[in-house]
């Protein structure tokens, strides 16, 4: 029980609890008795500042919790000082001894939990902390200049005031100086030309690796150099993306060290969007898995138009050929300036929404020349106009990832289909022979809950993410994928504890744009 009152976790919670006791406490009114026993030992200035001082200190405690709960050593530093001048106040203001106990009991459990508090700042620009500071100290002279010289005729003493402005001051370069450094950040030249180096070799294990080369992401690898996890801060989440990069008898390295990154920065690891094998190579170092969903793959040795079951994709691809749309594919190196310019005005134009979404399995940009072996396939009419585009990025030597799918609003119904097809027609002819699509979230959640025989569990689950669905594509993205009769890969988010679920789910709806 004691090593658990000591554990970053609950001491958080304690000090947001005393700190939430100080405030209410600065804000009470004072027991007369303690008030008058006071007053004849020291000037009624003194209980005013401390009543201010201990509104400040509660208040910069409460604001100190979520560092401490990373395990934060310059958090535990600040929460120390402040529970010991906390209880000093206390006894000023107005002879609260009882609180002043519950602070003192504070800095004891803090110096009890000293051990688990070893986290190292997180890594941000001193100069924009530096200009907080000085941009607060300088809204807190004017304002302060201002109410003495206005006022000045109507207060009996400025001092509680000045404290309140300097708390303020105080409070806002703590925030900024104890906040999770957020990503993104961005990959430097050094880092991607390493990662394009393992993908050279490796490319082929995850067909979500290329997709490390997102300018907004980081890389850490094994000590070996061999193996790379690719990942982006989120709050004060690690989001890792896909499986780990390179060479997965190094994945173990690369593991630790993003782990340990972790623990010293006080982040929560988490992982989107990894394979089985990637699944178990991180429950092996103590993460659990949850099944998020299945990537759809194409095999396309075996992948055909005939049968019953293609039929709705035969007939869609008639539709669009009868009204002279054609779709042709091609590497993103073998394409003039002019068509990816092209290209990359479409994709934003006939894009759902202000934001480009898209994080574990998409890249950050279009049609560009640093991919000169992504694929895009282009449907045009007669004319020459554009009515839809696929952008596809590699996965090894022979296999392709979908990253980008749009098409123009008043485009043929079936424009997609069509491209697919032309898509696996080019493979066939390129020794290309796995095409990943998108993913599908809780796709089994679909397969089987409209089955005969389904549990009340499994049908309530299905009723929600239809609704869901009304806001996100969850279910039309299924059915869209379902079509073509792809094998199945699942996907598993992987965390460290149940609790960071919560704040799992929210850093990667962030990363993804959703939120």
């Amino acid at each position: 029980m004691w090593k658990n009152l000591t554990s970053p976790r609950w001491i958080s919670r304690l000090v947001a609890l005393v700190g939430v006791l100080s405030v209410v406490s600065a804000l009470a009114p004072p027991m007369r008795g303690r008030t008058h026993v006071l007053t004849e030992m020291v000037p009624t200035v003194f209980p005013q500042a401390a009543t201010t001082a201990t509104l400040a200190a509660g208040t910069l405690l409460v604001a100190l919790s979520s560092a401490l709960r990373r395990g934060k050593f310059r958090a535990w530093v600040v929460a120390l000082v402040l529970s010991v001048l906390a209880a000093i106040t206390h006894v000023v203001k107005g002879l609260d001894v009882e609180e002043a106990v519950l602070c003192l009991g504070m800095a004891g459990l803090l110096l009890a939990g000293r051990r688990s508090f070893t986290a190292r700042p997180d890594p941000r620009s001193l100069r924009y902390t530096a200009g907080v500071a000085v941009l607060s100290v300088a809204v807190a002279g004017v304002l302060a200049g201002l109410w003495l010289a206005f006022d000045m005729d109507e207060v009996t003493d400025p001092t509680p005031g000045l404290i309140v402005l300097g708390a303020g001051v105080l409070l806002a370069i703590l925030l900024t100086a104890m906040r999770p450094a957020s990503g993104p950040h961005v990959l430097d030249a050094d880092d991607e030309a390493a990662v394009r180096a393992v993908l050279n070799g490796w490319g082929d294990v995850d067909s979500l690796s290329y997709f490390a080369t997102r300018a907004d992401r980081q890389v850490i690898f094994s000590p070996s150099g061999k193996a790379a996890v690719s990942y982006r801060t989120v709050g004060a989440v690690s989001l890792a993306a896909g499986d780990p990069l390179g060479d997965p008898e190094a994945w173990p390295g690369a593991i630790d060290s993003w782990l340990e990154r972790c623990r010293s920065l006080g982040w929560t690891p988490a992982v989107l969007g990894a394979s089985e094998n990637a699944a178990l190579a991180y429950k092996k170092v103590g993460l659990d898995a949850l099944e998020l969903g299945d990537e759809a793959i194409i095999d396309v040795p075996t992948f055909t138009l005939e049968g019953r079951s293609m039929r709705v994709v035969r007939q869609a691809v008639s539709r669009c050929s009868r009204a002279g749309l054609v779709a042709t594919c091609h590497r993103v190196g073998s394409l003039s300036p002019e068509v990816l310019a092209e290209v990359r005005h479409h994709a934003a134009e006939w894009r759902d929404g202000d934001v480009e979404r898209g994080f574990s399995m998409a890249l950050d940009r279009h049609a560009d020349p640093r991919d000169p072996d992504a694929m895009l396939v282009l449907t045009r009419d007669a004319d020459g106009e554009l009515h839809g585009l696929l952008s596809l990025v590699p996965w090894g030597m022979d296999g392709l990832s979908l990253d980008l799918m749009r098409r123009r609003r008043d485009s043929q119904n079936g424009v997609v289909e069509l491209m697919v097809t032309a898509l696996v027609d080019h493979a066939r002819s390129h020794d290309i022979r796995r095409l990943s699509l998108n993913f599908a979230v809780f796709r089994s959640v679909f397969a089987r809950g409209e089955r005969i025989g389904a549990g009340p569990v499994l049908r309530l689950w299905h009723v929600v993410l239809l609704g869901l669905s009304r806001f996100w594509q969850i279910e039309s993205l299924y059915r869209a994928n379902a079509k073509y009769h792809p094998e199945w890969v699942p996907r598993f988010l992987c965390f460290a504890s149940p609790a960071d679920l919560p704040r799992v789910a929210t850093a990667a709806l962030r990363a993804e744009a959703f939120l």
